[in-house]
């Protein structure tokens, strides 16, 4: 999320020139680009230390503490505004970030590949954190605020097309490979793929995107950004309530962080150590195709739902859809289905719960916590939280479930889930604005 809005005097999109190209040649491209990095590392990273013989305790760890960038990118974002232009930023960190995906095609083969490949994945958080930020830019400058509503639903489309690709495409190609020429080649053929697709997506952009120009105060140099940004936190801090909020954003996640990281890695195991014994393919079609659909339409449902409960009403069913559905995994534990059509169904309940629970920490980060004169940018550190909360439950629970064992993990994922609903009843759920006088 851009801070441009936020700096008094930037240009905004009523006053920016006109795209060059149709806004349907760039916009699906930029998020499709915006996604690809994400899922590669939050997702595909994870499964390909699984078939690499990683244990799950470093997995988690290790993915997760990649993580960071998302959550730290709100501190260095006004700083990006400096660029002259946002086109070559954006194009930039496309390319950055090809390289290093590209690079994992010869670190795998390496002896030292477990450290290059951190290290390569760092790269490409750093560069996909920082490129979110210059491609929500260009979006906000480029486009009318009636064009911004219009493309809106083609930005979601295809950052979650990114997620059917790389889960649903890459990792089935992943598991049609290691069947045929092992693990190491297999994940260095899809890096290197999808190394080509992101640099390919980059020299287009260079093309398609509009030239848009840099949205800082004129005259402000880095100092100038800086005493905005202190600005910008010093009124967030201050905000009535704001470390209940903190809290309650945080522990939102709890369950989340740890199913959506122990869960794929669960579908892996084999079945002596109690996991399900699927195939890289089988995990790539049950989570890239049945899951990323049920995640939407739980999306599109559960924003349906608060819209006509209001928020604070929802609320308390919103985390219940989103967590009450792990029991899903200790079904699966227990039972340990042979069908891929029952795991398939349960996983969809899963996402479908997810997706529609997930509406509840969006629309607390937009309507609560984002209020005030800071909106955009308290909205980016709100999200930051968001992803803290994420970050610091995944980092731990492989160590978790190492020590319990798969069927009691994922009761105590349920168990993490009651905190957070017992928030809900205590959490303000209306705007923590200032007073008007201590706001002046």
């Amino acid at each position: 999320m851009s801070f441009l809005k936020d700096f008094p005097g930037a240009v905004m999109a009523e006053g920016a020139s006109k795209p060059s190209r149709h806004p349907l040649a760039w916009v699906p491209t930029l998020y499709l680009a915006q996604g690809l990095p994400f899922y590669a590392v939050a997702l595909v990273a994870g499964l390909m230390y699984k078939s690499m013989g990683v244990p799950n305790e470093q997995i988690a760890r290790w993915t997760g503490l990649l993580g960071m960038a998302w959550v730290f990118k709100a501190l260095w974002s006004p700083f990006l505004e400096l660029a002259r232009s946002k086109r070559g930023v954006v194009v930039c960190f496309q390319l950055a970030g090809g390289c290093a995906l590209g690079a994992m095609a010869l670190a795998l083969q390496l002896p030292a590949w477990f450290g290059l490949s951190i290290a390569l994945f760092a790269i490409v958080a750093l560069a996909s954190s920082s490129h979110d930020i210059c491609a929500d830019g260009i979006y906000i400058a480029s486009l009318s605020e009636r064009q911004q509503a219009a493309y809106a639903g083609w930005q979601g489309a295809f950052f979650n097309a990114a997620k059917f690709l790389s889960m649903g495409g890459l990792v089935m190609l992943a598991g049609y490979l290691e069947d045929r020429m092992g693990p190491g080649p297999a994940w260095a053929t899809v890096f290197g793929l999808l190394g080509a697709i992101m640099a390919g997506l980059g020299l287009y952009h260079l093309w398609a995107l509009p030239d848009t120009p840099g949205n800082a105060p004129t005259g402000s140099g880095a100092r100038g950004v800086a005493g905005t940004l202190y600005d910008v936190i010093r009124d967030f801090f201050a905000k009535p309530g704001i470390w209940m909020a903190i809290l309650f954003i945080i522990l939102f996640r709890a369950g989340e962080g740890q199913i959506q990281t122990i869960g794929p890695l669960f579908l892996r195991d084999a079945r002596e150590v109690g996991g399900l014994g699927l195939s890289t393919a089988q995990v790539g079609a049950v989570y890239g195709t049945a899951g990323t659909i049920a995640f939407l339409a739980g999306s599109i449902a559960g924003g349906y739902f608060t819209a006509a409960l209001s928020l604070k009403r929802a609320m308390p069913y919103l985390i219940i859809a989103m967590n009450l559905p792990n029991a899903v995994f200790w079904y699966l534990s227990v039972a340990q289905p042979e069908s891929l059509g029952i795991i398939a169904v349960g996983l969809g309940i899963e996402m479908f719960g997810y997706g529609f629970g997930f509406v509840g920490v969006i629309l607390f980060i937009m309507q609560v916590v984002a209020s005030g004169r800071y909106q955009t940018a308290h909205y980016a550190l709100g999200t930051g939280f968001m992803q803290l909360g994420f970050v610091l439950f995944k980092m731990v629970s492989g160590d978790i479930q190492g020590w319990l064992g798969y069927q009691t993990f994922f009761l105590w994922v349920l168990v993490a889930a009651l905190p957070v609903l017992v928030l809900s009843r205590v959490v303000r759920l209306e705007a923590l604005r200032k007073p008007a006088a201590a706001a002046d």
